[in-house]
């Protein structure tokens, strides 16, 4: 696998078999089987982790309105929509849509029907936090709520709270905070990013062994380096840094070798894959590449490219460093 012949493969299932399928269902305006797997999923975690995923595949379609004008009573129907509501309204947002704000009111009106409706459920919050983003001068007072400690920025804090009480260290729900703290127009003179490193160190600091907030960090090294316009370098000093190893070591030691990795995000694992080979850690990043099987994601390879719109670099990058870490381990 570690040889020319190797082809990484992109889905947005990833490892989950059984989300695959009805991911492929979703796509021929199917619903039937959605609405099952959602009711046999066990944990918030995978029921963020999968609700997330078909709201991307169901937002350019009508099939969950069909599903919840079917079900009317279903909770997860609810959710789902609110998922895709939340899903349309970030897409207009990005595009600069007319419509935005409209799609915003529509979005954050369905969220507080979820909310009451599945009241034990994390995501109607973790939606809240995702429109969050389109606030961007912070004018809703739930926006700009005094932070937990020293050194964070003002922000959303009951929203990622109200998460946080339903499914402790949610990955999504802090995901999307950090995302708020990007788009924050309002900061210091330092900028957001300096405000996002100090909250991902605060939030991995705070998480228990096995959580994937202690891959947090990665994603803003990834993104000073998006920032700063390196990407033609190869693997420079921003990646063989004293604390960008010790990232990378955390997310390593206290996540990844304390979690299944067939159960985690492949955008972390990437990630960390990542870090890991740019650190020049070879042995341990040939351990996540394992991990990964035939999966990858475009990012973070892709701001290694000279144009990181272009996914076939970014595979190019995947694949190459896959074989360089591969080709260390004898037994690989």
């Amino acid at each position: 696998m570690a040889g020319s012949e190797f082809r990484p493969v992109y889905h947005p299932a990833g490892h989950d078999n059984a989300l695959r399928g009805v991911v492929q269902d979703l796509r021929t305006g199917r619903w039937v089987s959605m609405a099952q797997l959602l009711a046999d999923t066990d944990g918030w975690a995978l029921w963020t982790q999968r609700t997330q995923v078909l709201a991307a595949v169901a937002a350019g379609s009508d099939v969950v309105q069909a599903w919840r004008a079917e079900r009317p009573h279903s909770a997860a129907a609810t959710v789902m929509y609110t998922r895709v509501a939340v899903e349309r309204a970030i897409r207009a947002h990005r595009e600069g849509h007319r419509r935005t704000r409209e799609l915003w009111q529509q979005a954050w009106e369905s969220c507080t029907i979820a909310a009451r409706t599945a009241p034990a459920d994390p995501v109607p919050w973790v939606c809240l936090l995702a429109l969050a983003v389109l606030d961007e001068e912070q004018r809703m007072e739930e926006h700009r709520v005094p932070p937990p400690g020293p050194m964070l920025p003002p922000g959303p804090w009951g929203l990622l709270a109200e998460a946080h009480k339903r499914d402790p260290y949610n990955r999504e729900a802090y995901h999307r905070m950090l995302q708020f703290v990007y788009a924050r127009r309002s900061g210091p003179a330092t900028g957001p990013l300096s405000e996002a490193v100090n909250f991902v160190q605060w939030a991995a600091a705070s998480a228990p062994p096995g959580s994937a907030l202690h891959a947090l960090p990665l994603y803003t090294r990834v993104e000073r380096y998006r920032r700063e316009r390196g990407q033609e370098k190869a693997l420079d000093l921003h990646w063989v840094a004293e604390d960008a190893t010790r990232d990378a070591e955390r997310a390593l030691t206290a996540w990844f070798d304390r979690t299944a990795p067939a159960a985690s995000s492949l955008l972390d694992l990437n990630h960390l894959a990542h870090a890991l080979w740019g650190a020049l850690r070879f042995d341990d990043a040939a351990r996540v590449f394992t991990a990964l099987g035939p999966y990858y994601t475009p990012q973070p390879w892709a701001y290694r490219t000279r144009d990181p719109g272009d996914r076939a670099l970014a595979e190019e990058v995947f694949t190459r460093a896959r074989s360089r870490c591969l080709t260390t381990v004898p037994d690989r």
